[in-house]
């Protein structure tokens, strides 16, 4: 007669080690992972089961909820679009006040007028709310006209018309003129011009050419765009906007004028929050 004998440790393994190794008989951590390409399938995270799953082609982020668990983050954990008004500006041409969008010629150059204001004052239509840190994505299109005394300018001198998009903030703490980011950094990216977004610009000529009339050509209905990025804290923010409009040589040209926002003007802020 044999008798066998079986140590209660050669049967349960897991009681005498804290660490768990799959394809390792080394665990460095709880729960070790081997292989250079090695994945984690865990079905309830899967497009069939799970709704927040974005699906075939797309991928999803997987976040760490109050209890600890696994869970996937839902599209406005990750990304968030916080304002997109239809045509931002108010189209009226306006030379006095607050809401002036008037930028008179300079030389060559000599700064940003703050121009333009918004058609529709109030939540979602003049300002957004920003709840938590994240990275502003701001993409915009802005309309202007250029003119002298009401009829297109026919000097053929050539122009610079330059944008950008500034933003007011309107609660405290910090309200007022946003020139730096949450890390402190300018928001343009320049110490000595810290608050433009955007920045962006296009030349513009006109004039008689080749036997035509020299009040033919179009001095309306352009449009400017720009695309920027700044990591903000939360509040209540309200996009603004500056421009300029230089040329050359001023021998002759007359007083000559652009209006900002006289036509159809969009202003996107997207939120990427990263925590």
């Amino acid at each position: 007669m044999k008798t066998y004998i079986l140590s209660i440790f050669s049967l349960i393994p897991t009681l005498i080690s804290a660490q768990i190794g799959i394809g390792t008989n080394t665990p460095l951590e709880k729960l070790h992972v081997a292989g250079a390409t090695s994945g984690v399938r865990i079905e309830g995270l899967n497009a069939p089961n799970n709704p927040s799953n974005m699906g075939t082609g797309s991928s999803s982020r997987v976040y760490a909820d109050a209890e600890g668990d696994l869970v996937l983050g839902t599209a406005t954990s990750d990304v968030e679009v916080l304002f997109s008004p239809d045509n931002y500006l108010s189209d009226a041409e306006d030379t006095g006040g607050a809401d002036a969008n008037v930028i008179n010629q300079t030389g060559t150059g000599s700064g940003y007028t703050i121009a333009g204001w918004p058609r529709v004052v109030g939540a979602g239509s003049s300002n957004f709310t920003l709840t938590r840190n994240a990275i502003i994505e701001i993409n915009y299109s802005v309309s202007w006209n250029i003119e002298k005394s009401n009829i297109p300018v026919n000097d053929q001198h050539a122009r610079i018309v330059q944008t950008f998009l500034y933003l007011i903030k309107e609660d405290a703490p910090g309200a007022g003129l946003v020139q730096f980011d949450i890390d402190g950094n300018p928001v343009s990216g320049d110490p000595a011009f810290t608050y433009p977004l955007g920045i962006n610009g296009q030349f513009y000529t006109n004039g008689a050419d080749g036997g035509g009339a020299a009040d033919e050509g179009a001095y309306q209905g352009f449009h400017n765009t720009g695309t920027d990025y700044v990591k903000l804290g939360p509040g209540r923010y309200r996009p603004m906007f500056a421009a300029q409009l230089a040329v050359g040589n001023t021998s002759g040209t007359g007083a000559v004028q652009m209006f900002l926002g006289t036509g159809n003007d969009e202003v996107q802020v997207i939120a990427h929050y990263y925590n």
